[in-house]
């Protein structure tokens, strides 16, 4: 059994880290320009159509099991249990057993990466409730070890599912193979939502943004731009490519702002020298008290 984990879990950090690889952001920061990142040459990240055949792969199969039917599923079992009863650090710590268990040469392991996260915010002397949000921005993809169906329904880009497709998505041609592409009304431009009825009210792909959003909107005291940074940080069609402006509402373009202003420190802050949890433990586990109960549901 060990071994079957560490294949598994082996397998879900090197995909979760190639789409991280592909990944690449432009645009404008909010409230003030990151200063950690000054001297990072961010014009060099490979493009989609060259990345590894993990990634093509992975998306292949998310874009066609990311249904309505599926998403409507993943909501309703995530209202009808308690996957665990724990603080956040415990959830730090717990999802850092991820990468122990697969492979220790890794890059950088789970918790390594909400620290670097949280610490560039820290020097560019960010917000308290913004460097949290850094620290505990991952920590949805516990899904992974509390069951989940695969990679597909906690890593990845994600994206509207009730409408139509966006061209915008990565890989759009592989929809095709999605029913929700041949429904009548799933298809069209609007599908099950109004124009403008704001993104608060659409299911976006379930995955451990929209995991961890719905575990803390109710258990936080974070602003609702924090909970914005949350959601939506994979939501790279909307937040970088422009897509779903005809659902969006007036809130909705001050949340883009402030998720424009986080994905730099999700992404360049991995490159930077590594940080020692239990010399941070003390700073962040002040700053955790402020914002969250001592046990939270996960």
């Amino acid at each position: 059994m060990p071994t079957v984990v560490a294949e598994t879990a082996r397998a879900f950090d090197a995909t979760s880290d190639a789409i991280d690889d592909v990944n690449a952001l432009k645009g404008q920061l909010w409230n003030s320009n990151s200063e950690f990142d000054a001297s990072k040459d961010k014009t060099q990240f490979r493009q989609y159509e060259d990345a590894c055949d993990r990634v093509k792969n992975f998306y292949k199969e998310q874009h066609e099991k990311q249904t309505v039917e599926f998403n409507i599923k993943a909501r309703v079992d995530y209202k009808s249990k308690k996957r665990a009863h724990m603080g956040v650090w415990q959830a730090m710590e717990m999802l850092d057993t991820l990468v122990d268990e697969s492979d220790p040469d890794t890059e950088l392991s789970q918790i390594e990466h909400l620290l670097q996260t949280a610490e560039a915010m820290r020097r560019d002397g960010k917000p308290e409730w913004m460097q949290v949000t850094g620290l505990v921005h991952d920590l949805g993809k516990l899904l992974f070890l509390f069951g989940s169906e695969g990679q597909w329904d906690v890593v990845g880009d994600t994206f509207v599912v009730g409408c139509k497709f966006s061209e915008k998505i990565i890989y759009p041609d592989t929809f095709a193979a999605n029913p929700d592409s041949a429904d009548p009304v799933y298809s069209s431009e609007y599908g099950i939502y109004q124009p403008q009825c704001g993104l608060e009210n659409v299911m976006l792909s379930w995955g451990h943004d929209e995991y961890l959003y719905h575990v803390l909107k109710d258990q936080s005291t974070l602003p609702e731009e924090a909970l914005a940074m949350i959601r939506y940080h994979s939501f790279y069609p909307w937040h970088r490519e422009g897509a779903y402006k005809h659902l969006m509402n007036g809130n909705d373009f001050k949340h883009l702002e402030a998720v424009k202003a986080f994905n730099p420190y999700d992404l360049y802050s991995k490159s930077d020298e590594r940080c020692d949890p239990a010399k941070l433990r003390p700073y962040y586990e002040k700053l955790i008290a402020r914002f969250f109960p001592p046990q939270l549901d996960w």
